[in-house]
Parts: C-alpha cells; structure tokens; sequence
C-alpha cells in the first residue's frame, strides 16, 4: 500500500537541527542522537528549566544553543522543528534560502516507523479533533484492534511509533501546524471536521489556514471524511491528490445520502460503507450512545465512526465503542445541577466556533463568556445564538467585544459586566449567572475566547467553574 511505504533515510553523521525544546523537541532530539545523527538543539528560551532540560541532552552528546532560536547552524543538512514555530521565523527563511528541508515531528515519526508500522487513521478541524481521536480510538478498541490516541492529544507520536508496543491501527489527532509541518505524511484515511477562522497569524490568511488542514487528505488511501454541511472541508476533499480508489465520504447530521453517514429517527446510520449504497443503510448506534448527545459531539461521532468504517470495523462496534467513551474535562461536562439549573462547563470552548456548537446545544442559556478574543469578533455568534439567551455574564480582557456584541445583536438581553480579575472572579460569575436563571435553564461556561488573561489554561477556567458550582450546590442543599 502506497501509504505505508518507509522512508528510509542514512542518518550516521547528518547534521540535523532541532528547533525548541519541549514536549516535541527533546524526543526527536534524542531519537535522531540514537541513530547517529549530529544534533544541535536550538531554543528561544533561557530559563531554568531550559538549562536543565538543555543539561540532559547535553550528558547524552546533543549540542544544546539556549536563547537564540532564529540563526541557522553552520552545515545543518536538516532542521525539525516543534509544531508552534512560525513559518516566518529567521531561522526558516536561512533555511529556505540554503535549501534546507525543514520537517515537523510528525514528519519525523512518519519517517521513522518501521517497515511493519500500523497505518494512521488522522483527524484534524478547528473544533472537535481530540473528542472524535478518542471515540475513534475506543471504537477501535471495541473491535478487539490494538491502538492508542496519538498526535497533538498528549501522547507522542514519536512515542507511539519508536516505542516497544504494537499496534495494529493508530488514532492520529493533528493540528494545522503540525500538518504544515508534514509534506510526506500519507494516511490510510483522514478526515477534516469542520473549518472557521483560527491560527490565522501563524498561518498568515484563512486559504493558508485551510490549505494545511487539507494536507490530511494527501495521499488517502481509502478514505477522505468531510463534513457534508462544511462546505469548506469538502472542497479540500476535491483538491487533494489521492491514491486510486480511495473515496470521499461525508458525514451529515441530516438524512445521509450515498457514501455519507447521518441521523434517521435518533439512529447513526452508514449509507458509505454497505453492499449497495443507493438504497440500504446500516444502524451503526443510536444518538443516545453518543456522551453527550450534542449536536456537534453527534458529529464527531459520525466522524469516528466513518473512519472506524474506513478500516473495516463492523458496527456492533462502533456502538459499543461510543458507548463506552467518556469526555475529557472541561468539554460540554455536566457538573450539577443546582435549584433545578443545569451547569455545564465548556471552558475548552476557547474560539467562536467552539462557542457556538455549545450554544446551539442548550436553551435557555445563561451564558458565561469572554477572556483573550485572539483578534475575533462576535456579531455573528451573538446574532445566531440570541434567541436562546436568558442572561449573559461577562469575564476577562476581552469582554467589551462581547459586550457590544450583545448590544447589536441581543439588547433585551440582561447581560453581567464583572470588571474583575481576581481569584474570587468566577465565584462571582456562577453566582451571578445563578441569579439571573430560572428553573430548567442552564448556566453555560463557554467563553469564546482563551483563558490566559485570567488563567493558566483553560483547564484551571474549567476547574474554577466546577468549584464555584460545588460551592453554590453545597449552599442550597
């Protein structure tokens, strides 16, 4: 199979640059050492923990150059890169200039596996990649397939790949600079989720953006997934170069036509992968198995399960593989209900497109929102989600975009202005939003912007949340 082929490459005595430190940097950094290659780490940074890190590397024979990222050593025939560099960066124009390939580290991992590797099952889009890697991966398992969630997930694909376990089918979650960063990248199958305005000052404009998202489909050999009301992603379907055969499926929330998967009467349903796909259908689950049953985590599961279907999993399993699936933290999460209020904490929500599969899975809303907007606007999510509004409370660095977002969009709506960062912040804010919701309503944690204003990650936004509606839950009991 085309897409398996291994690149091999004679790495004793190349030069090989590898630019950042970090979760990607030191694994390749110690990968390529190991098979004889002459590394040089370089890194922006100069702080404690760089020197320690630098310290290790440095005991194993890697040359380490702290606090300068952006000059090109002498005789690199290589340079590898983490994930988050930008493509302008000095280091890459020298690069560029000197003819130089840079790879990213799934470049790397790609050219790294061996001449039995599992073949890769990738996912990318702006929202929902690691919630549909890890349905896929349960699904997977569900079949009695050996796999692991890999990528951008948390789990190194280097890791994956040079590691002693096997496997017979790999879980991929990429991100579009990881995809920029992967020219030979050839997957089984791939599938682009959905499409909306992010990155775009890494990847200097949306058709940018786009483009390296549509990188996944490169080179399919089954299957390329694209979702049938993203008109977007399935445009990138027609401008990918495939290998022979392989096929574009999509995935619909709607009644699916042939070689799609969709929703008939609650039931997930498979029109792609079937004997005669003109007129039969296979039950794959019902929308009940999905955890939780929103709309755009329905999505996500169709997703999984085409690529799951993609390689020849029966349906019984995609059933029992969705059902056993749980959420990570902090995405649509369900954390109480407190006087007849539900409380729901998306605080992974951190774009508008996030923001707004959230919205569109609850009414009425009491909306908590805002933070770092990354240079978005809000008429169009604010506009869209109106009706469903009860109350709005605002947060963060940002909240003044919102805030005259909803005076546009959404006037009659009574709406929260915290004009506060501290700690107590969003004890402030459940409260608030507490007092503004009525019996069957639910309070949403869905900022629509990032949390670093305010917060480490968006996780300790989540963790915030939870303990104020714990503390709120504990109070009325």
């Amino acid at each position: 199979m085309g897409s398996q082929e291994v690149n091999d490459v004679d790495w004793q005595g190349k030069h090989v640059t590898v630019a950042g430190l970090g979760v990607s940097g030191i694994p390749a950094a110690r990968a390529l050492h190991e098979r004889g290659a002459l590394v040089t780490v370089v890194n922006d940074g100069d702080d404690e923990r760089s020197r320690a890190q630098a310290a290790e590397l440095e005991a194993l024979g890697v040359t380490v150059r702290l606090g300068d990222g952006d000059t090109l050593p002498e005789s690199t025939e290589l340079v590898v890169t983490a994930p988050g560099w930008k493509p302008g960066k000095p280091l890459f124009r020298a690069a560029a200039e000197g003819g130089v390939p840079v790879w990213g580290d799934v470049e790397l991992a790609w050219r790294l596996r061996g001449p039995d590797a599992a073949p890769w099952l990738a996912v990318t889009g702006t929202n929902g990649k690691t919630t549909t890697v890890r349905m896929l991966a349960s699904i997977l398992e569900a079949a009695g397939l050996r796999t692991a969630a890999v990528g951008n997930i948390g789990v190194s694909l280097l890791d994956a790949v040079l590691g002693d376990e096997t496997y017979d089918v790999l879980a991929v979650e990429l991100s579009s600079y990881q995809l920029h960063w992967a020219p030979s990248l050839r997957a089984h199958s791939g599938a682009v989720l959905n499409l909306a305005p992010d990155h775009l000052d890494w990847h200097g404009s949306m058709a940018g953006y786009a483009a390296d998202k549509g990188r996944i489909y490169e080179g399919n050999s089954v299957a390329c997934v694209y979702n049938a009301q993203d008109g977007a992603t399935e445009d990138l379907v027609r401008e990918a170069d495939v290998e022979e055969g392989c096929r574009a499926i999509g995935f619909t929330l709607g009644t699916p036509g042939p070689s799609q998967l969709g929703v008939v009467d609650g039931i997930l349903v498979d029109r792609a992968f079937v004997a005669n796909r003109q007129k039969q259908a296979q039950e794959l689950a019902e929308v009940g198995d999905v955890n939780p049953p929103a709309p755009h985590n329905i999505a996500n599961a169709l997703a999984a399960a085409a690529l799951a279907r993609a390689f020849g999993v029966p349906p019984t399993a995609v059933r029992d593989g969705l059902r056993a699936f749980r959420p990570d933290a902090h995405r649509i999460e369900h954390v109480a209900d407190v006087s007849g209020v539900s409380y729901i904490d998306d605080s992974k929500a951190t774009n508008t497109h996030a923001a707004e599969a959230s919205l569109a899975a609850y009414e009425p809303i009491v909306w908590i929102a805002g933070g770092l907007a990354k240079g978005a606007t809000f008429d169009e999510l604010v506009s869209g989600a109106a009706k469903r509004l009860r109350g709005v409370v605002l947060m963060g660095a940002d909240r003044a975009l919102i805030r005259e977002a909803l005076a546009r969009h959404a006037p009659e709506v009574p709406v929260v202005d915290l004009d506060r960062t501290d700690t107590g912040a969003m004890s402030a804010a459940v409260r608030e939003a507490a007092r503004l919701a009525r019996h069957g309503d639910t309070v949403l944690l869905a900022p629509a912007c990032a949390s670093m204003d305010m917060f480490v990650n968006y996780n300790k936004r989540g963790e915030a949340f939870a303990d104020a509606v714990r503390q709120l839950a504990d109070e009325s009991a």
